[in-house]
């Protein structure tokens, strides 16, 4: 009876120090917990991918997170969706708003933009884009849309920030959301949950004031 136990408790130990493993002393139990928690660690540079707009000529994406010296939030999306990108597109209107009406830091430009980029290079060309943030009443000095026009580019792009995006049958796409912070290194240093704005926008507002 002993023996039995005292292997009952060996097997019991060695699951719990296993899953700690697996998730990192149990701080992610999911694929999307454990990313953020790695890109926390471990900050993600961006691929030199060429990107394009309306109010963006073609550049490479690190050149364009680069350009006002501060933090961008980015997100991922397509014009046609009509599910978790209307999310993405209102969350981004509030972070707009917040960002145009100064925030505390009257009289500044922002240092804080937004960028949001389609995945779908087939349909949301330049014309697309451009329509989609008219309606979303984008303003182009703190919001910005851009594709990756290339294909293999886009994938590459889409798997180093690990952005998964599956077809699913009807024309559209399944994909995950989030607000991915980068710094003025083109880096992605935070990702968080749409619900979890407010901490994106907090944490991108420190990021660029610790800038000179």
């Amino acid at each position: 009876m002993l023996r039995t136990a005292l292997a009952s408790m060996l097997l019991l130990l060695a699951g719990w120090a296993a899953a700690a493993w697996l998730t990192h002393d149990f701080q992610a139990w999911t694929d999307e917990g454990a990313r953020r928690l790695e890109v926390a660690l471990a900050p993600v540079a961006a691929p030199t991918v060429i990107v394009e707009g309306p109010d963006a000529a073609a550049t490479e994406l690190p050149a364009l997170l680069a350009q006002h010296g501060g933090a961008t939030i980015v997100d991922f999306f397509y014009t046609r969706c009509e599910t978790v990108c209307r999310s993405l597109g209102s969350s981004f209107q509030q972070l707009q708003a917040a960002l145009q009406a100064g925030g505390g830091h009257a009289g500044q430009a922002p240092r804080v933009r937004l960028l949001s980029i389609s995945f779908d290079a087939a349909r949301d060309d330049v014309q697309a884009l451009r329509a989609y943030g008219r309606g979303l009443r984008a303003d182009p000095a703190v919001w910005r849309f851009v594709r990756v026009h290339d294909a293999a580019q886009q994938q590459a792009l889409l798997r180093r920030l690990g952005v998964v995006v599956v077809a699913d049958g009807r024309g559209g796409y399944e994909h995950n959301a989030a607000l991915l912070v980068f710094d003025a290194q083109g880096r992605m240093v935070r990702v968080f949950d749409l619900a979890e704005q407010q901490l994106a926008l907090d944490y991108a507002r420190h990021l660029a004031q610790a800038r000179p």
